[in-house]
């Protein structure tokens, strides 16, 4: 996701060679180094886009440390129902995360990262690069949320009961004119797996699938469920 840099991921364990490493393992290694290069191109990306968003907020608001949510919905809706399923990192979840290729040593911490969040085995997620991140926060609470998606579009979020009843939550953008997909990041992507009877987990994942292009849906993991999320970011919420 966002602020990511090189030394800001955490990893479970390093690996050290013998100087003898066989093409399969030099291939491997490529792609690892790949991948992070391309990890932090879209960190950098991020935070341009990101900066100057940052130069608009409405009366009544007040800025804080960028957060990020999970949302599910209509790319080209004003505003929906099913906000009860939207979640929110407080944290960017990127550098509190554990690559694929560490996820033996995270189930030899049972499941515990060096960060601090629990893994869950039944419920995980992926974020575009190949990181398993922490679950964000559910349900996303009532309230306004300033949103961007870190290019023209900065603009409030509403998130409220339908019907007086708190396990049903409704959204809408105060700019009838914006869409969620304008207040989507598209580089950044995320997906929640859930194994089904086929018994997949992150060792059933194909690493060459990431990282993910900007836009595109996430990987299929092979014996888990799989639902995309589009992430906004929050960079105010009401005084």
């Amino acid at each position: 996701m966002l602020r990511r840099r090189g030394t800001d991921i955490i990893r479970v364990y390093q690996q050290t060679g013998s100087g003898n490493e066989d093409d399969n393992s030099l291939s491997k290694n490529l792609s690892s180094s790949q991948m992070r290069r391309a990890f932090l191109a879209s960190t950098l990306l991020a935070g341009v886009q990101l900066t100057a968003s940052n130069a608009y907020a409405p009366p009544g608001f007040v800025r804080i440390p960028t957060q990020f949510i999970a949302a599910i919905g209509d790319p080209d809706a004003n505003a929906g129902i099913g906000a009860e399923n939207w979640g929110l990192w407080e944290k960017d979840p990127g550098p509190r995360g554990v690559w694929l290729d560490d996820y033996s040593s995270l189930k030899k911490n049972d499941g515990k990262a060096p960060a601090g969040w629990q893994f869950d085995e039944n419920d995980w997620w992926l974020e575009e690069h190949g990181l398993i991140m922490e679950s964000p926060q559910f349900p996303l609470s009532p309230g306004r949320y300033l949103v961007t998606g870190g290019r023209l579009v900065t603009t409030v979020l509403n998130i409220s009961e339908v019907g007086g009843k708190p396990e049903s939550l409704q959204w809408s953008l105060e700019d009838k004119s914006a869409k969620l997909y304008d207040v989507t990041h598209s580089p950044c992507r995320s997906a929640r797996y859930t194994p089904n009877s086929g018994g997949g987990g992150p060792e059933t994942a194909i690493k060459r699938n990431f990282p993910v292009s900007p836009g595109a849906v996430m990987p299929e993991v092979s014996g888990c469920d799989k639902v995309d999320y589009a992430v906004l970011f929050v960079i105010g919420k009401e005084k």
